[in-house]
């Protein structure tokens, strides 16, 4: 004869069993109509197209000078992914060991936005009397707003030498590539920073002609 204990045991365990069945089967049903309801519209890749002559403005510390570098370079087709996709590149060299300009790696940049000018044409809302006096509504081109991470500014050498190589490498940069942008204006992190690395004013919009024409300031001002 079965103890009682066991057949209560018995019991708990067919429970336990059918339970665990029956629950198995709600989970598949309910996972198949979750994938037969979803949405399978494929996603769009970013479009690479092949491999270009791009031209990067390096900087050298050693002399104080931009130089205009070709390198071969695969970047999007969108022209604000392209801008982009540019800057990342040309930070990602100075953080080369055999850089001239040394930076930090690593992610630098957020997103570049580019804002046709003047501001107020077409594509903008109308502009009040105070906004009409805006030199953004004077010129024309696209305004180019990089906008990169604090923890890569963050770990940017101060000096005057050093920060003003950067802001004019980046900007040669890109209106190297993109002749469209005339104006550079640059964020951290989505807001504006008063200066780079504590010398360089950073709050304020670059002229892509005068960023590239302006002479560096030599290490005795650092």
């Amino acid at each position: 004869m079965i103890p009682r204990y066991q057949r209560i045991l018995f019991i708990v365990l067919l429970s336990a069993s059918v339970f665990m069945a029956i629950f198995l089967v709600y989970m598949h049903r309910k996972n198949f109509a979750d994938v037969k309801n979803a949405d399978h519209t494929p996603l769009e890749a970013p479009v690479y197209s092949a491999s270009e002559q791009v031209t990067l403005d390096l900087a050298d510390d050693s002399d104080f000078t931009l130089t205009p570098t070709v390198r071969s370079i695969a970047l999007p087709q969108t022209p604000a992914v392209r801008a982009r996709a540019l800057v990342e590149h040309l930070l990602a060299e100075y953080s080369l060991p055999r850089s001239n300009h040394p930076l930090d790696g690593g992610i630098s940049v957020d997103d570049v936005f580019l804002v046709p000018l003047p501001l107020g044409s077409a594509q903008h809302a109308p502009l009040t009397k105070d906004a009409q006096a805006d030199p953004l509504t004077q010129v024309t081109g696209e305004l180019a707003v990089v906008n990169l991470r604090s923890s890569w500014v963050d770990g940017h050498p101060a000096g005057i030498t050093s920060e003003t190589l950067t802001i004019q490498s980046i900007v040669g940069t890109l209106h190297a590539n993109l002749p469209e942008i005339t104006k550079v204006k640059f964020l951290v992190d989505g807001k504006p920073r008063d200066t780079l690395a504590g010398s360089v004013e950073f709050d304020r919009i670059f002229d892509v002609d005068a960023s590239i024409t302006a002479p560096v300031q030599t290490a005795t001002h650092d």
